[in-house]
């Protein structure tokens, strides 16, 4: 067996933010990213409506990041 921190790691991904209409906006979406446990960065863009999201798969996954976007007003979904 091999144990879940020995395939745990450090993952990368880029979410599609709506509702950005101002430029304070990026800051409450990074406050609710950088919230999440296991989230070590997140980069807003407001001019591209996107988060990248830097985390640990041992600690957290998308549908987390998904939802605090989404529970500050700024609904998200990964970026294909």
């Amino acid at each position: 067996l091999v144990s879940s921190a020995a395939v745990a790691g450090e993952k990368t991904v880029i979410l599609s933010v709506q509702n950005m209409y101002c430029s304070a906006c990026p800051i409450t979406v990074k406050s609710s990213l950088q919230a999440v446990p296991g989230v070590t960065k997140a980069v807003v863009s407001y001019a591209d409506k996107t988060a990248v999201v830097t985390f640990d798969d041992a600690q957290t996954a998308v549908p987390a990041l998904i939802a605090a976007t989404t529970n500050a007003g700024y609904p998200s979904a990964l970026k294909s």
